[in-house]
């Protein structure tokens, strides 16, 4: 995901503050995702920006054209988008959204006094489920949805990518041990869900022998484990909680556990053992050519910032 300008926005409130802690309290961002997306400007630059000492952050030569470069750029759009603004700024009426209840949560209610700062007399109808609803029947107007689309008359636009990850308390692990192979999963509580969509199984990648015909190619095939535990929930927070509480193993988005994981309430554990669920995130709707202005508000309001939150898993 190309997100340049949310990498210059952080960057930009790094040098401004003097240092990456002050920065992430601002940002509400770990010390340590700061530190990444700054490093990943630098990756892919292949330039030092800043020289870090235990007193201050000094800019480098090419920090300081980086600096004032991303200034500009960031004054431009914050200029454009309250230019744009201020002609959507009368939109009014009501926006039906839905969206799981963790990515709604995390992602989406922390932003709507920011959101009614700029739109005020747009009403946000806002409801959480991990159902897939429809939005035709359901008079929704833009949903949120968690892995693959199905074919169908509604439009997609990409927010970003949620990875899954196997997470337990330290109070699980203590307890039961850490499972260190696939094969171990079948002597651990492993929560799950209870929605038509979901399976009892995690999805794995193993290693795959070339093909003898084309011994140059290798490729990894999916393997599917199944697995087995005390709770069925409709919901990932419900999970969440218990992996909390101690119950046992839950699988996750990364966004959903990143602040757990980062405080030590819970633990990554099988991280190597080549987990594939990656599942992209869209806002879809209905009719574009038709959609009311206010939720081509809402939706322009929200991807961006949607997508920023996302890249700091």
């Amino acid at each position: 995901m190309d997100n340049r300008i949310g990498e210059m926005q952080v960057f930009l409130r790094v040098i401004e503050t003097g240092s990456f802690s002050q920065a992430s309290r601002q940002l509400q961002m770990t010390p340590s995702t700061v530190s990444k997306l700054i490093g990943r400007i630098e990756q892919r630059l292949n330039a030092r920006l800043v020289e870090r000492s235990t007193r201050r952050l000094v800019l480098t030569a090419e920090g300081l054209v980086y600096y004032e470069r991303a200034q500009a750029l960031v004054a431009e759009l914050d200029d454009l988008e309250h230019t744009l603004a201020q002609g959507a700024a009368h939109a009014r009426g009501k926006v039906r959204v839905n969206a799981s209840v963790a990515f709604g949560s995390l992602a989406l209610v922390p932003l709507l006094p920011e959101f009614w700062e700029v739109y005020p007399n747009i009403v946000v109808d806002l409801s959480l489920s991990d159902e897939i609803v429809d939005l035709y029947l359901d008079r929704t107007d833009i949903a949120f949805r968690i892995g693959p689309l199905q074919d169908s008359a509604l439009v997609a636009r990409r927010i970003g990518t949620a990875r899954r990850k196997i997470v337990a308390s330290p109070t699980y692990l203590e307890k039961h041990g850490t499972p260190l192979t696939l094969e171990s999963l079948d002597e651990h509580n492993c929560l799950g869900f209870n929605f038509r969509r979901a399976n009892p199984v995690w999805p794995f990648k193993e290693p795959e022998r070339p093909a003898s015909a084309m011994p140059e190619r290798t490729g990894r095939r999916i393997t599917e484990r199944t697995v087995r535990g005390s709770l069925q929930a409709n919901n990932g927070e419900t999970v969440r909680r218990m992996a909390l509480a101690g119950v046992g193993l839950a699988r996750l988005g990364d966004f959903h556990v990143r602040d757990d994981i980062a405080a030590g309430r819970l633990v990554e554990v099988l991280a190597d053992a080549g987990l594939d669920d990656e599942e992209p995130i869209h806002a879809v709707y209905l009719g574009a050519q038709r959609m009311p202005q206010r939720s081509r508000s809402f939706l322009d309001f929200f991807v961006h910032r949607l997508q920023a939150f996302l890249s700091a898993s």
